[in-house]
């Protein structure tokens, strides 16, 4: 047997460079490269491969562990699941900070590969400097953290068990029912301990993507459902994207005259102006589709997980009798909802009930005067929200309208957290696919600068914009920098509303004061957070770090920052002043959140009893 002798680290960086993944007879290479931070845990072994082959594999410099994990998450997801990155850091803190990011991979089925340091595995020297010690079991670190928000974690304690340990994790970042966040802990010493590796297992790999067809006998279950309703409604979800299947999402819906409404992450896969599309559904639903919902008698769910936020926590789906029909590859999601199952590629279900329907000679029962009634009255409610004036300042939807109306066909918004993801799902009105990039599945505050980075690297050609509130900037916008380090030009359109105002309308729509979420001062008087407004520019801040930035306070202000900040060939930001409380709400949708059960505030006792009402209705599966 041939042999190649190698670090570890070496051999795991040139077995990453030879995965393939391969669906419908197109071969991509798994991995663009390495995003990383180095410490002690990292440098000298993975850091040193990456140095000895730095003409093979691109390694691009985070700025915060988080930042760079989030934008190898919105790499992979632009890319459809086929392409990604790996992320290094060192152990202890640099290690933790990549937690919540391999939260938003697995939670969003997204593969993301971290590959965090460790301690010692022969435990001298011990306790190393940022380790963890566990009085209780001595082979815990602060690795162990990532087990539950892992969809496969290892530990290589041996040169030689990175050959099981690297298969496994290629098994689950390329099978789309189970892929998600993938850690690969790599102690400091092992990493640079050499070994005698099968030159097989450094070899071009390939792993392929065969698409799970219908069972037929699901099939002719999913027909037979379809076959007895009248109404029913589409709800497509990421899942379609993924499944490179929205093509076949449009025609299914066209030929049988089913209405289609999205999920956050299934947005785009129809254009707005389709005569079957009605946007979002559920908590962050159009009037249009919420009301569709309620009327129909079956939902058919296609590549969805079906969250709370699409199914407004069991309300939307609100008629008697109403069924449910779950096409997912994945059987954890297909089985929700007690709901008829087809646990297949969306594509290949999608094509197959189908012509068994064609056969049968299937339509809906919906009149085309009817949808058009209905959409144009809900496209009508969107031109008025984009066209609000105040003499006070700026309402976040006109913002959004005319953000809307300057942007190209092709040009990338991303976005995952505040009241804007509500608008945007309700407001935007997107016409090609892979133009809104939002990751709700988390709803990861800090997401947006590093997402839009990563959507930049994955599609270079297009203008990509991330679409932030002054709340989430503030958490995490580090990789605004690489951005500018990589010459990866983004636009970042700023939200300042004064805070966390997302939940401060939460807080008052449940019968609380204004308390701890907008940016104020500490008052002298009451010794609260009840001052002034915080004054933040934060287009000086962008500036600062190299970037160009605009501010902006009225609509021709905005306009002339989205023509300018166009022309910009670096990374640019425009901070928008816009009016606390000018998002969109309601739209006979409902949200289930806890309730104080006792309290002395009047207006969180009346939340209560209407909360307690309402359960009243909801199912209880």
């Amino acid at each position: 047997m041939k042999t190649v002798t190698l670090t570890m680290a070496q051999a795991l960086l040139q077995f990453l460079n030879n995965q393939y993944i391969e669906i419908d007879g197109t071969e991509h290479k798994m991995f663009k490269g390495v995003m990383g931070i180095f410490g002690h845990g990292n440098v000298t072994g993975l850091g040193q491969a990456l140095e000895q082959y730095k003409d093979e594999i691109t390694f691009i410099q985070g700025k915060n562990e988080q930042g760079m994990a989030h934008a190898a998450i919105a790499y992979a997801k632009q890319k459809n699941r086929l392409e990604m990155f790996a992320c290094t850091s060192s152990i202890g803190p640099g290690a933790l900070n990549m937690v919540t990011a391999a939260g938003v991979a697995t939670v969003n089925r997204i593969p993301l590969l971290l590959l965090p340091g460790d301690v010692f595995a022969s435990r001298q020297p011990d306790p190393v400097l940022q380790q963890v010690e566990y009085p209780l079991d001595y082979t815990v670190t602060a690795n162990d953290a990532f087990k539950p928000v892992s969809k496969y974690w290892d530990r290589i304690n041996r040169p030689e068990q990175l050959m099981t340990a690297a298969l496994q994790a290629m098994r689950v970042l390329a099978d789309p029912a189970e892929t998600g966040a993938v850690t690969l802990c790599l102690p400091q010493d092992v990493q640079c301990e050499a070994y005698d590796y099968p030159a097989e297992f450094l070899a071009k790999r390939v792993h392929h993507i065969d698409r799970k067809p219908a069972a037929a006998s699901a099939v002719a279950r999913a027909a037979e459902l379809i076959r007895g309703k009248k109404r029913p409604l589409i709800v497509c979800g990421g899942g379609v994207h993924y499944s490179l299947a929205t093509e076949e999402l449009r025609q299914f819906a066209e030929a049988f005259r089913i209405p289609v409404t999205e999920t956050q992450a299934g947005k785009s896969a129809i254009s707005w102006q389709h005569p079957l599309s009605f946007g979002g559904v559920g908590v962050t639903g159009t009037l249009a589709a919420n009301r569709l919902a309620a009327e129909a008698d079956l939902i058919i769910g296609v590549g969805t997980r079906m969250s709370d936020f699409s199914t407004a926590s069991k309300t939307a789906f609100s008629r008697e009798g109403v069924e449910f029909l779950n096409i997912n590859v994945s059987g954890l999601d297909a089985y929700k909802l007690d709901g008829t199952y087809v646990t297949a590629d969306a594509r290949e279900a999608l094509q197959a009930i189908a012509a068994e329907l064609k056969a049968q000679g299937y339509a809906s029962a919906y009149s085309p005067e009817e949808l058009s009634d209905w959409k144009r009255e809900w496209d009508g409610e969107v031109d008025r929200l984009y066209s609000i004036e105040r003499a006070d300042g700026l309402a976040q939807t006109r913002v959004l309208g005319e953000i809307n109306g300057f942007l190209g066909e092709r040009d990338v918004i991303v976005c995952a957290a505040g009241s804007l993801p509500g608008d945007l799902h309700r407001v935007w009105r997107t016409t090609q696919p892979k133009t809104y990039h939002m990751e709700y599945g988390f709803s990861c505050m800090g997401y947006e600068v590093a997402g839009a980075f990563g959507i930049k690297l994955a599609e270079p050609d297009r203008e990509v914009y991330a679409l932030v509130g002054d709340g989430s900037y503030l958490m995490l916008h580090s990789e605004l920098v690489t951005s500018l380090q990589e010459g990866r030009k983004i636009t970042i359109v700023l939200f300042d509303n004064h805070g966390f105002q997302c939940i401060h309308n939460l807080q008052r729509g449940h019968g609380s004061g204004s308390f701890g979420n907008e940016f104020r001062s500490r008052s002298e008087e009451t010794a609260q957070l009840s001052g002034d407004y915080m004054p933040i520019d934060f287009a000086a801040h962008a500036r600062s770090l190299g970037a160009k930035s605009y501010s902006a306070r009225t609509v021709e202000e905005l306009r002339d920052a989205l023509e300018k900040a166009k022309g910009e060939q670096v990374t640019t930001l425009i901070d928008i002043k816009v009016l606390p409380g000018t998002n969109t709400d309601g739209y006979e949708s409902w949200w289930h959140v806890g309730v104080a059960e006792v309290s002395e505030m009047d207006g969180v006792k009346r939340s209560y009893e209407e909360l307690q009402a309402k359960l009243s209705t909801v199912p209880k599966w």
